[in-house]
């Protein structure tokens, strides 16, 4: 349950930050850039919440 609702709460934080993300982003290098951060950033996070599980 507790998987679950870590999942909702990120999809929650990618609905409200997603509008803003895609507007700024508008050259695909810049766009591609900063989406393979986010994506390590999410990463890192799922390590750390599953280490400590």
């Amino acid at each position: 349950m507790d998987k679950l609702l870590s999942v909702i709460f990120m999809v929650g934080v990618l609905l409200l930050i997603l509008p803003s993300f895609l507007q700024s982003n508008s050259q695909l290098k810049q766009f591609l850039k900063n989406l393979s951060i986010w994506i390590i950033v999410v990463f890192i996070i799922l390590i750390i919440v599953n280490y400590f599980n």
